[in-house]
């Protein structure tokens, strides 16, 4: 990696006296999702950022800027701040934290086998080694969503192995969608930062100040508990949201009603919001399924049950199986012998990220029927390959549909909401849609001699 140049106006933890313009030096540890699309902001903001991680391919491939994740955008704003000496990457964790003002821990923290509560592993060994090698007092902040109470602990670990280090910890959580990351990371709706050190808050101020210029995005700052706790709190209500308008759906096709009309009709209510509030499969991804279970695991502990998120996460389990039941139901119960093409693998789209995608359910309870299963997904397959034993992986919609006896819309894409549906009534065997996301009304489908089934739509007949 080569030698950063000392920064102007460098920023010092025991500095307060600030000037405009201000330029930091940010080691951002874990090049994951992110972890590297908060790095590559951060140094678009005009920071030097250096990214670490132990994955040497990883760090060779971002050498080449080849970017190890599939986010519309990241790869040309890493390229643009590479060739203008902002951002770098190496495996070296003491030339990264060196003279660093902050120290950002982007580590992943997946399901701990056994219990659903975060696996803290990486954070912890990460804390120990960034204290190891401090030359300066820095600022440590928590990036990875972690459990109330990480933070006392990273303070402990740190204050154990370097007693006089002067660093401060800070929990800063990241709300970024995938696919829409840059997007939120640089017009947040807030950026949250758990601190009660004013040094500290003074740094965050000025890591943020580039947002203050462009628009007024709040800076909230709260103790560090309480960070912790607004992010798994702001996902387990989304769920609780996504999973509510689902059983609403379910209610709809007994009584004859459009959920889609429902959902206008309550988002419109400023109390309440139209978004998170579109029928479909089921909630999956990195996030929401993981954050789920980990703040029921904190409540546990603490005695304090949350009946309404474990009432989600047992329903929306339920219900990405069942999905697979509704395509079964509209071949008319039997799906043994037959072929059905499934369009869209990822939890959503603009992302090639598979964990816990409603998909792997759907597909799974149509293998179980006796069905055989061709897929297609823009970014998604090769992901998709090692979780799903039997599909066959094809090169387009059209292909996939063809000779097949339904057609079911797992994931949204652009582009299957422009699909030619005469078209596919013609490649199909049986020309049968399954809209798993309701992308299309059902007088298009019908004039293209399709069969529609939705979900949450009155039932025909």
């Amino acid at each position: 990696m080569p030698h950063l140049p000392p920064a102007a106006g460098r920023l010092r933890a025991n500095d307060l006296h600030y000037k405009e313009g201000q330029t930091l030096r940010i080691a951002m540890i874990g090049t994951g999702y992110v972890g590297l699309v908060s790095g590559a902001c951060f140094s678009d903001f005009g920071h030097e950022v250096v990214c670490v991680d132990k994955d040497a391919r990883k760090i060779e491939l971002l050498h080449q800027n080849v970017m190890p994740i599939y986010e519309p955008g990241l790869a040309e704003l890493v390229a643009s701040n590479v060739k203008a000496g902002r951002l770098t990457f190496t495996t070296d964790l003491a030339e990264g934290v060196k003279d660093a003002d902050a120290v950002f821990i982007a580590v992943g923290t997946p399901s701990r086998r056994g219990d659903g509560h975060a696996d803290l592993t990486y954070v912890y060994a990460a804390a120990r080694e960034i204290a190891a090698n401090l030359t300066r007092p820095s600022v440590i902040v928590t990036k990875s969503t972690v459990p109330v109470g990480t933070g006392d602990e990273v303070e402990r670990i740190i204050a154990e192995v370097a007693p006089d280090s002067g660093a401060k910890v800070v929990s800063n959580p990241e709300f970024l969608r995938e696919g829409a990351a840059i997007e939120d990371f640089k017009r947040p709706d807030r950026v949250v930062v758990g601190t009660d050190d004013e040094t500290a808050r003074e740094v965050m101020r000025q890591i943020y100040r580039p947002l203050s210029l462009n628009q007024n995005a709040p800076l909230l700052f709260t103790g560090r508990r309480t960070s912790e706790l607004i992010k798994y709190a702001a996902n387990a209500f989304l769920a609780v949201k996504i999973t509510f308008i689902n059983e609403i759906a379910d209610l709809c096709e007994a009584v004859g009603a459009d959920v889609q009309e429902v959902s206008r009709g309550i988002g419109m209510d400023n109390r309440i919001g139209a978004k998170f509030l579109h029928a479909g499969p089921g909630y999956g991804g990195s996030c929401f399924p993981k954050d789920t279970l980990a703040l029921l695991k904190t409540a546990a502990d603490n005695e304090t049950p949350q009946r309404i998120v474990e009432a989600t996460v047992q329903v929306n389990d339920a219900r990405k199986r069942a999905m697979g039941r509704k395509v079964i139901k509209a071949m008319g119960g039997d799906a043994h012998g037959k072929t059905v093409a499934v369009l869209g693998l990822t939890f959503k789209p603009n992302t090639d990220d598979m964990r816990d995608a409603p998909s792997l359910s759907v597909i799974a309870a149509l293998q179980d029927a006796g069905a055989t299963v061709r897929a297609y997904d823009p970014e998604g397959v090769e992901q998709a390959r090692p979780m799903l034993q039997g599909v066959e992986f094809c090169p387009s919609p059209y292909v996939a549909a063809e000779g097949a006896d339904a057609l079911v819309i797992v994931t949204e894409w652009d582009e299957f909401r422009a699909l030619d549906l005469g078209r596919m009534a013609k490649t199909l065997n049986t020309p049968l849609l399954v809209d798993l996301r309701n992308i299309y009304p059902p007088a298009e489908a019908a004039r293209a001699g399709l069969t529609l089934v939705g979900v949450g739509k009155p039932r025909a007949g």
